[in-house]
């Protein structure tokens, strides 16, 4: 049996000593994340030891099979999920509502902007206060700073994807809205949309007067993370409620999978740094971001001012 001593280092992590033989190898310490429920059920520790250090085998040495060396070594790295018998979606979504929401990014050409502002103002809130189409508006904004030229629309269908069905097959037959999308799209340069869920711990997207600046953050995860980022978040978003910027919370369905947009308010930019900077002051929110940062592969911060026609003022 190796007898080599085992030391604690000061974080906590296990080091092995070097010895004069080949058996000897240091364990290499692993952060916390999804995967120590299995490590500390496994009793390894936390620790994993690099493969063939050194040049040796030391498995081998014990009198294991390559094979059963193989076996051990990759199960070190086997996420062990607990059975769930619903979908992420259900788990992390409202269940007293059934809203579906979908947001829409259109890249305008800039000599266009002006008249494409002006068209959309005109046919839009048609739909919005129309009752026999299933669908609100939510807000429009003119992006100010991130991509420019850029229109973002967060429309919800009240009634999920039934709803956001009626409500296409009846645009279908609506001629003014069929000849605006004509009209439209010799103003874009592309557009792309999302189908989204609202996450259950945010604020439901309410009317607000302004004048407001909002911030769209716009987070793509590892795949296989929402469930963490949402365990994260439905504590942090208690630090950040007390000067009413939290808007809505959301995740993608369809279109670019493990997304997730926040949606904040503020009177202006140095009232966001001031709301931001006060949220690090308080115990507990830089833990949250501690947990949440390594689950994220990409994120993006968009300034936007709000349309005429928006209820998000």
């Amino acid at each position: 049996m190796d007898s080599a001593p085992r030391q604690q280092d000061d974080a906590g992590s296990c080091l092995r000593t070097r010895t004069a033989g080949p058996a000897a190898w240091p364990l290499v310490p692993v952060r916390p994340s999804s995967r120590s429920r299995f490590l500390q059920r496994g009793g390894v520790g936390g620790c994993f030891p690099p493969p063939q250090a050194h040049g040796a085998d030391p498995l081998s040495r014990r009198g294991y099979s390559r094979d059963a060396e193989g076996s051990w070594f990759r199960s070190l790295f086997v996420h062990k999920v607990d059975p769930r018998k619903d979908a992420h979606s259900n788990l992390l979504s409202k269940k007293e509502t059934s809203n579906l929401y979908k947001i829409q990014f259109h890249n305008v050409k800039p000599e266009c902007l002006d008249a494409y502002n002006s068209l959309t103002e005109e046919v839009l809130p048609k739909l919005h206060s129309d009752a026999d189409y299933p669908c609100d508006l939510v807000g429009n904004w003119n992006t100010w700073y991130g991509e420019q030229d850029q229109a973002v629309h967060l429309w919800r269908f009240s009634g999920g994807y039934p709803a956001l069905m009626d409500c296409m097959n009846k645009l279908k037959q609506n001629k003014e809205y069929l000849d605006f999308r004509k009209e439209r799209s010799r103003m874009l340069l592309s557009r792309r949309n999302q189908l989204l869920l609202e996450f259950s711990f945010w604020n439901e997207p309410l009317p607000r007067q302004g004048p407001n600046i909002y911030e769209l953050r716009t987070y793509k995860l590892k795949p296989g993370t929402m469930i963490e980022w949402g365990n994260n978040w439905a504590r942090a978003i208690k630090y950040r409620q007390e000067n009413q910027e939290a808007v809505g919370g959301f995740f993608s369905q369809i279109g670019e999978l493990y997304v997730v947009h926040h949606l904040w308010a503020y009177k202006d930019l140095q009232s966001r740094e001031e709301t931001r900077n006060a949220a690090w002051r308080k115990r507990g929110w830089d833990e949250n971001v501690y947990y949440t940062v390594p689950l994220i592969r990409t994120m993006e911060s968009r300034i936007m001012i709000p349309l005429k026609i928006s209820p998000l003022q």
